[in-house]
Parts: C-alpha cells; structure tokens; sequence
C-alpha cells in the first residue's frame, strides 16, 4: 500500500502538558452498569512513578539504541496523540488484571520480558525460532513507527504511536505453504510471573488470536516491539505483540511466544469463552452493538471526547475489500 493513511472524520485528540485523565463514563446499552476512571492529577505522578509506569520492557543498550525509529508518514494519522501515561495506566491484559481495562503496570513487577524467544510453525517451509537480537537484526530495515487509532471492545480508545514491522515481513521470511490460510499467535504463559493466571485458572491459557491469512500479510498489521519512541514497557505486551488497527484491540495479542501457520481457522481465546460475544473476525463495527452495550460511540481516554465510532475504526479505505463476501465483515 503506497496511498498515505487517512482515517474518515478523525478528530485530533487534544494533549495536554500534564497528565489529564479526566473521568468518563460508558454508557452501555443492556449491560446494566457504568464504569468510571478516576481522574488522575499531574502531581500524583512524580518523576519516579513515571519512569515506572513507562519503563521499557527491555532495557539492553543493543535494543534502545533503535529507538526512536523513522516515523512512516504514509502511516501518520497527523493527529496528536494520546498521552504516554494515560496509554500506559489504563489497559487490557488478562494474564494480569483480569476484567476492565485498569493499572496493569502495578502488577508486572516481577514479568520478565528478557530474554525471550519466539518461534513460528506449522505449515511454512523454513520454521524458526527468533530471539530479541535476531528480531531486531534481522528485520532493522523494515523497523518504523506508525501512528495507529486503537479501538477496545470495552468502547474506549486511543492514538498511539507503534514501532515496529510489518507482520508479513516475519512471515515471509519462513515461507508459507500455499495451503497456509490462518494464523495462530499464543501468549506467555507464566503464572509465577503473571498474576491473573493464577487467580483466574478456569480461563483457557494460555492467551491464543487468530487472523485469516490475507489479514495477516496485510500491510498495517504490525508486529509491534515499542511505542512512545522506546521499546514496549510490560503493560502494553513486552516484547512483541500484534497489532491489527481496523479490529478490537483483544484481536492484538501480548507478549507473543508462538506463531502458528495452519491450513483450518483456528479457536481464539474470547470465541470460545463467549461465542456469542466475540467472532473470529472481530473488526471495528458500529453496527453491530455488543449484546451487553453499544458499539455506537467510542470513549477518547485523557479527554473526555465521546465521538461516533467509525467502521473498521476509520481503516475501511484500506481493509473493506478483505470482507466483500462478509458485507461488513463482523
């Protein structure tokens, strides 16, 4: 895709100097609650706390001399972007906070994203198995940073700048078997490290997603190594994750070990919780409403703005064509 980025109708998110996370409230339609995030003030976050909370998973001098990288402007939603704390107080990781989204850098003390590997299988002619260096060595000439929207289920949003490559880059480098028509990713499973996996033992983990093929080669899938300029700190899924903009954000798993090449769709974690609440597909569709509440509008963190949600969260220019046969493609 040569045409730059544009998303439809995409406000600026208004930054400002300090951490201004004020309080909003969801309402959902059928669910029968609201949710609130407390306002946090600038002086709650000292210097200290903020190396904290946006502390880099890895921290080797090999991996943060490649940071920042090059920002693609064909990539470049020229909005200004969500703030670095607000992003990094207010997240989805189940491994250790399960429920809503909420301060999941609290619980990720004793994670350790270093050394790491992860390995990529099934039908391909050359599998292999990368480490952090070869991740980073290997794929150097394709590392970027975007700025990509980010669309939860739970109706809260964000714009955020991702570093890293396209997914299909990794892909083609162990050369898939045409009868490769999905894609399987798995999550660290680390209890002793994770603590949502101890307390929540009846959830299938570890973490698995899925994509068709065609989405996975497609070129705003990212396979993320940071974001804010710096590699990903523990909350946002250090070291690698995915991240598919035009879907839910659970469809852009955290802290991948494992990927897998497969002929059949494969089940994905939130599918074969509640199938009646979560597809294979998964794209951003304010159409469709959430049986429990309404797809209709989306929640800005750190502003307080409540704007229409946009199909395929405003990505439609450049994904509809992957769903003619689906209509919308829920």
């Amino acid at each position: 895709m040569t045409r730059s980025l544009r998303l439809d109708s995409c406000e600026p998110t208004p930054l400002g100097d300090y951490l201004n996370r004020r309080k909003f409230i969801t309402m959902a339609a059928g669910c029968g609650a609201a949710f609130a995030l407390r306002p946090v003030a600038s002086a709650e976050v000292d210097a200290l706390e903020r190396r904290t909370i946006l502390r880099p998973g890895i921290e080797r001098p090999g991996v943060l001399e490649r940071f920042p990288a090059t920002r693609n402007e064909a990539y470049n939603l020229k909005v200004e972007l969500t703030d670095a704390l607000v992003a990094g107080t207010h997240n989805n990781f189940y491994e250790f906070l399960p429920g809503r989204a909420g301060p999941v850098w609290k619980l990720t003390d004793r994670f350790e994203p270093d050394p790491w590997h992860l390995e990529v299988v099934g039908r391909c002619r050359r599998p292999a198995r990368f480490d952090i260096d070869q991740i980073f060595e290997q794929f150097a000439a394709y590392h970027e940073e975007r700025t990509y929207h980010f669309r939860c289920v739970e109706t809260w949003a964000m714009d955020l700048p991702w570093t890293g490559f396209e997914l299909n880059r990794l892909l083609n480098a162990v050369e898939p078997y045409s009868d490769a028509a999905f894609v399987r990713f798995v999550s660290v499973n680390r209890p002793d490290e994770m603590p949502g996996i101890r307390t929540q033992g009846h959830y299938p983990w570890p973490y698995f997603e899925g994509l068709r093929m065609d989405e996975a080669m497609h070129p705003l899938t990212l396979l993320a190594t940071g974001v804010y300029g710096q590699p990903l700190p523990r909350q946002h899924g250090a070291p690698f994750r995915i991240i598919v903009p035009w879907k839910y954000g659970y469809k852009s798993p955290k802290s991948i070990v494992r990927i897998e090449l497969l002929p059949k769709q494969p089940p994905t974690f939130w599918n074969t919780m509640a199938p009646n609440e979560y597809s294979f597909l998964s794209n951003v569709n304010p159409n469709v409403p959430h049986p429990r509440w309404s797809q209709a509008r989306e929640h800005m963190l750190g502003t307080g703005q409540i704007r229409p949600t946009r199909i395929y969260a405003g990505y439609g220019p450049h994904v509809a064509h992957l769903y003619k046969a689906q209509g919308q493609g829920r």
